[in-house]
């Protein structure tokens, strides 16, 4: 009696295998394709779809309408803008090879990235010690303003900056993958020990929601990292809140018991506060030259203007102390200041404003993945405070000026191989 055996075919399983690695590739590659067409419009869709209207879902919100109506409002600025740019030229579908191509000019990139960054580090480590920052500080009303804070604050937004740089040069074929994360890494611990000695976890959160929604558009990290991200934060929270609230105790600073972790996750209720508000309100908020005077020219040379105070201000019309500060949200403000109108201008124009970055004149050189990523982590970060997020994107892009020059010296750098 002959038995036979059917031998499979180990060729075939090896094209299937192919087959399934080609097909998640195409479909990463139109995900980022369609990220980098609409940038703008992902950034403001992320936070709310994943965090605050679900959060204003499950509560049920009596108000949910109305986040949805604001969230309609920036889109019809951004998508209508994304869109019609599509009509003018896409970005390059070869992301990575022409990010390569962008990059070739500047093989001296890293090294800069590197300085970037450490300046960054201790910037904000020496103005956190001197206490830039410290919730103690806001509350006393006592902010230190030495020349030494001033010229930390110089530094505040080379955080985005080197990020950026970072970035490109990983796309550029300078820097590896695992010392990219290993960088980025570093950020982030800075931020959480800014975060110990100021007692305030508001920065730490920002910058990883920022980085991980820019590094999503740049294609360095999958979108699914961002909904992994959201969960864990929801989940940490509670233990964040209550060792946040440890480190206020131990520098003296009174903590409401009757405010839990779920109640300050509520953003969605932070954002509703201001429905009922007959916009748009003037509170003596940045405006006209206001915003020249205070992004464009350092406090070094006019040290006698006054602090920008919107939160405040916000606070103080709420009912509260001039010593606590308060905003509803980036869209909430806009929609207390501007108006409806307000809302879909300016996500309209930031909208223009990224699309002609990524796009002039072929794909975009380091410094204008920069000037991108400055936007993402000032003008338009979803918990920022309107209109003083505006000025602070002014502030930071003439900061990288000097970072600019570094490029254009970089140019003429000897070459080196990926690190």
């Amino acid at each position: 009696m002959t038995c036979s055996r059917a031998v499979s075919d180990p060729g075939s399983e090896i094209d299937v295998v192919d087959s399934r690695a080609a097909s998640s590739g195409r479909h990463r590659e139109l995900v980022g394709r369609l990220l980098r067409c609409y940038p703008v419009s992902f950034l403001v869709l992320a936070p709310y779809a994943l965090l605050i209207l679900p959060m204003a879902l499950v509560n049920h919100n009596p108000r949910t309408g109305f986040i949805v109506f604001l969230v309609g409002l920036a889109l019809l600025g951004s998508v209508s803008v994304e869109t019609f740019c599509l009509l003018l030229g896409r970005p390059d579908p070869q992301w990575r090879r022409g990010m390569r191509q962008a990059t070739a000019r500047y093989p001296g990139i890293y090294p800069v990235a590197r300085l970037v960054v450490l300046i960054s580090i201790a910037a904000e480590l020496l103005g956190a010690h001197l206490g830039e920052g410290n919730l103690v500080a806001q509350i006393s009303g006592e902010t230190s303003d030495t020349p030494m804070v001033a010229l930390t604050k110089l530094f505040s937004g080379w955080a985005a900056l080197g990020f950026a740089l970072l970035v490109a040069s990983h796309l550029g074929g300078h820097l590896s993958k695992a010392k990219l994360y290993g960088w980025l890494g570093a950020l982030v611990v800075t931020k959480a020990f800014v975060t110990v000695l100021t007692a305030l976890t508001a920065p730490l959160i920002a910058f990883v929601f920022f980085a991980v929604t820019a590094g999503v558009v740049c294609g360095v990290f999958r979108l699914r990292y961002l909904v992994f991200g959201t969960l864990v934060l929801v989940l940490l929270w509670p233990a964040m809140f209550d060792y946040r609230n440890g480190i206020r105790e131990d520098q003296g600073v009174a903590v409401d018991d009757a405010v839990t972790a779920t109640d300050r996750m509520r953003l969605d209720r932070q954002l509703t506060v201001v429905a009922p508000t007959e916009v748009p309100v003037d509170l003596g908020q940045p405006e006209g030259v206001d915003y020249l005077r205070y992004g464009l020219v350092p406090r070094l040379l006019d040290p006698d203007r006054p602090a920008l105070t919107t939160g405040q201000r916000i606070n103080r019309y709420l009912g509260g102390s001039r010593t606590s500060a308060s905003n509803f949200l980036l869209l909430g403000n806009m929609w207390f200041f501007d108006g409806p109108v307000g809302v879909v201008a300016v996500h309209a124009f930031w909208a223009g404003f990224v699309a002609l970055l990524l796009r002039w004149r072929g794909r975009p050189g380091p410094a204008r993945l920069s000037l991108v990523c400055l936007v993402f982590s000032d003008a338009l970060l979803w918990s920022g405070t309107y209109p003083d997020s505006m000025i602070g994107f002014l502030q930071h892009a003439v900061s990288a000026m000097a970072v600019f020059f570094l490029l254009w010296l970089a140019r003429s750098f000897p070459g080196r191989a990926p690190a």
